[in-house]
Parts: structure tokens; sequence; C-alpha cells
């Protein structure tokens, strides 16, 4: 299940783990203009855990997960 927001300077998706046990802490991402950040609870030291992407590494990110392993470079088609 996911949740999505949109608030004044960001759309905050929240991803919620109904999978089976061990179920996992939600995730939370805050797209921004410049950036977007990935945040995690850590229960065993009750810290946030953040990561920040480029929007240039979120694209790099979304389209690695459908292709298979090796190195790629995206690159801009020009007409």
């Amino acid at each position: 299940m996911f949740t999505i927001e949109h608030e004044f300077d960001s759309t905050v998706i929240t991803l919620v783990d109904e999978g089976d046990s061990p179920i996992q802490e939600d995730v939370t991402i805050n797209a921004f203009e410049e950036c977007i950040t990935i945040e995690q609870l850590e229960p065993h030291t009750d810290r946030v855990q953040k990561v920040t992407l480029s929007p240039e590494q979120l694209r790099d990110l979304a389209a690695a997960l459908n292709l298979p392993e090796g190195v790629y470079q995206l690159r801009e088609m020009r007409d």
C-alpha cells in the first residue's frame, strides 16, 4: 500500500510494507524540484536514515529496475 500527498514544496509518497513477517518500517519519499529524499526509521537505533538522490539518479534507478546486468549510461534523444 502507498499514499501520495502534495505539500507546498514537494510530493510525499509513503510506502507501507504489507508483506509477510517480518514487516519493514514505512519508507517515505520526498520529491522536491532539486532532489529526492528517501527516509526510513531504523528501529534498532530509533533514528531515521536518509538518502538523497538527484533527479538524474532517480531517472537512472527507474531505468535500472527493468534492465539486465551490465553498465549503462542514459542519454537524451535529440531531433
